[in-house]
């Protein structure tokens, strides 16, 4: 089965950039074969951090003759138009083309013409070729003999060398001529650095992958993955302890080593009175090493994980003492910080943030806190927690900002908050939030639980989503650099988690009002207009409820109709009216006001809106008579049952519709040749298309 193969040889790789760019390259050659009008059978990519891996299976050894028609003039047109289309077409005289018969254009010329396959191994090349000259890396560097040669190349780190081949099984595969200037291209490779740095021929991907594991290199980035966790397993395993897992770490250490090595190293057990999370963070992210635990109790152990690259001749002593010496000296500057920042209160350290800034056109972060504060406070009652205790939450929740284990670590942020304020014996439910109130930061991320951590992370989340706002930080279709959407998406999740009954807009204490309160008559940018906010809240809302399983025109149809904001109320409308419209009552109701609105709607444009209350003296027909004493009735019970937020009673009240609306459009002609009764009955129409909206805008619900 002929085998286009591929390597692509270069300098270290960065592992973050590793799997994405095995698959960029999958694709580019792919796609530029298939666009020349080959096929495929099959295809593999890997990555290693100094190459890259390609084996296409099943290519023909060449594409197929493609035939091509090219439409021209008519016959009779101009001659010089019939010239410009034979020099187009390649022919060289008219007796060249063909003619073809349209229905609507008559006679035309055509030119029909056979363009002849080419062989595989030249679209190999020039594929090759575009794929390294356009390859999407995130950051890349050119090089060449200058720096300004136009010849020169950009890729992540300079190529070192090219093995392309294209064969059949059985034969001596070709090198296919790719012409790259300084990159040698051909049929060798080398292995590991250390272990195997001489010459290796190739043929095909087989041969590749024994020949380079012989050489001491694991092509597969999957098989170093799995080889580096297992191993890992269990050598502590050996030891007594548990592997405390790091998705996100394995898969860095595995596109950082071609030939892994797991080896276990030790520090002081002093060490482990630190927070868990430092030693884990200053062990990952100084060292790529993972921690471990105790089996027992849970607890972290003084082991550690680490992944050479080397087969080591003293069995890696040297390399783990190394690991071990600079372990040690970070815990040494955990420590240091940790020390450090006790010697302050949470409340001393919050004084400082009045020396840092939040935004330009925002102030710092001590009045930003005072603002998350105030909120805090208001919206406690509505989540079920103590004002006072929201508030000195909200107060201490940025203080850890300002330490030097944040300073050092920035990931840490609110976590060692909670750790800080553990120490000083501050109350439970305020550490709890100082950590908490960040949360959610995504749609996969928890919510917090605890009423003070909602009450602060609320506020936190509306001070950012208005100020910014305010400042003219508003998101674009092109960027969000304040995590706005984010923002709007977790003051949703919180508020519908929690069942909290906030008001964001409308009423005398809806809270985007309260929050942009700061920013009335201010010198920032941008007014914080709340109308654009809850407009942009309310699109994050229809997004997530769309997630959940409802239809934007069933959320689109409630909002119209409310004068308060009120996500909660909101989603209990929503589950009534789509439990409603699945009934026959429901559907049939809803073709009924379709078929009414469709009339008033065409009246209307002639006519000008319908006002005016129906004259029930005027009525004629048993049906409108019995019709518009139903919705009065249903008028009454709907505006009843709203009131009392029992939305189930008010959709049965627009059920008991069906029938009237049925017997009405059966029997009553609406466009009647008297005038006065024509109008009257046209009211009755607005009058039930009316009283729906007490629920829903059912023209927003489309099918």
């Amino acid at each position: 089965m002929p085998e286009l193969f591929l390597e692509l040889r270069s300098e270290e790789i960065p592992a973050r950039m590793q799997r994405r760019a095995a698959g960029d390259l999958q694709r580019l050659i792919t796609n530029h074969l298939v666009d020349a009008g080959l096929t495929y059978e099959g295809v593999w990519a890997s990555v290693t951090p100094r190459r890259l891996v390609l084996a296409v299976t099943g290519l023909p050894a060449r594409s197929a003759d493609r035939r091509e028609e090219r439409r021209g003039p008519r016959v009779g047109a101009p001659e010089k138009a019939v010239e410009g289309f034979l020099r187009s077409a390649g022919l060289t005289s008219v007796d060249e083309a063909e003619i073809l018969s349209d229905p609507k254009k008559g006679d035309l010329y055509v030119a029909r013409t056979v363009v002849p396959g080419r062989p595989t191994i030249e679209i190999a090349a020039e594929a090759i070729e575009e794929t390294v000259r356009r390859f999407p890396w995130p950051v890349s560097m050119r090089w060449g003999e200058t720096s300004i040669d136009p010849g020169s190349l950009r890729w992540v780190r300079p190529l070192s060398s090219i093995v392309a081949t294209f064969g059949a099984e059985n034969e001596d595969p070709e090198i296919v001529p790719v012409k790259l200037p300084g990159v040698p291209v051909g049929d060798t490779t080398v292995g590991h650095r250390f272990h195997a740095p001489g010459s290796i021929r190739i043929r095909r991907l087989d041969d590749y992958k024994t020949s380079l594991e012989k050489a001491k290199v694991i092509v597969d980035l999957d098989r170093r993955r799995d080889q580096i966790i297992h191993d890992a397993r269990d050598k502590v395993f050996a030891l007594g302890l548990e592997l405390v897992e790091d998705e996100g770490l394995l898969e860095e250490v595995a596109g950082l080593v071609e030939w892994p090595v797991v080896l276990v190293g030790r520090f002081e057990e002093s060490a482990l009175s630190l927070p868990e999370e430092v030693i884990r963070l200053t062990i990952r992210e100084n060292q790529k090493c993972f921690v471990t635990r105790e089996a027992a109790t849970g607890r972290l152990a003084n082991a550690f994980v680490l992944t050479a690259n080397i087969e080591a001749s003293d069995g890696g002593k040297a390399i783990v003492a190394g690991n071990e010496r600079v372990v040690r000296a970070r815990l040494a500057d955990a420590r240091f910080f940790w020390e450090q920042d006790l010697k302050l209160t949470l409340a001393e350290h919050a004084k400082k943030l009045a020396s840092v800034t939040f935004h330009e056109k925002l102030g710092s972060q001590a009045e930003r806190v005072e603002r998350i504060a105030s909120l805090a406070r208001h919206l406690a009652p509505a989540v079920g927690a103590d004002p006072d205790t929201a508030e000195t939450a909200a107060r201490l929740a940025k203080a850890d900002l300002v330490t030097g284990m944040v300073g050092e670590f920035p990931e840490l942020q609110g976590y060692m908050g909670r750790r800080y304020a553990e120490v000083e014996g501050l109350d439970a439910e305020v550490a709890a939030a100082i950590e908490e109130h960040y949360q959610p930061l995504g749609p996969a991320d928890e919510v917090p639980q605890g009423a003070v951590s909602v009450a602060v992370a609320l506020a936190d989340k509306l001070d950012s989503l208005v100020s910014l706002w305010a400042a003219g930080e508003k998101p674009t279709g092109s960027g969000d650099a304040f995590g706005l959407r984010r923002a709007a998406l977790g003051i949703i999740r919180l508020i519908l988690t929690h069942g909290a009954r906030l008001k964001l807009k409308g009423g005398a204490e809806a809270m985007l009002p309260r929050a942009a309160a700061p920013w009335a008559g201010s010198a920032v940018a941008e007014t914080a207009d709340t109308d654009a906010i809850a407009d942009f809240l309310l699109d994050r809302f229809v997004v997530q409820q769309r997630e959940a399983g409802v239809s934007a025109d069933t959320v689109r149809a409630i909002i119209p109709v409310l004068a308060v904001i009120d996500l909660v109320d909101i989603v209990n409308r929503i589950e009534a009216l789509t439990a409603f419209l699945a009934t026959d009552d429901g559907a049939n109701l809803m073709a009924g006001y379709r078929r009414a609105t469709n009339i008033l709607r065409a009246e209307e444009k002639k006519d000008g809106p319908v006002t005016g209350e129906v004259e029930e003296a005027a009525l004629v027909e048993a049906e409108e008579i019995a019709l518009v004493k139903a919705v009065a009735a249903a008028r009454a019970a709907v505006t009843d049952a709203v009131a009392a937020e029992d939305y189930a009673s008010a959709m049965a009240a627009l059920a008991a519709l069906r029938a009237p609306v049925d017997a009405f459009f059966d029997k009553v002609l609406v466009n009647a040749e008297e005038p006065a009764l024509r109008l009257n009955r046209l009211r009755l129409l607005k009058a039930l298309s009316d009283v729906t909206r007490e629920v829903a805008d059912f023209s927003a619900i489309s099918g």
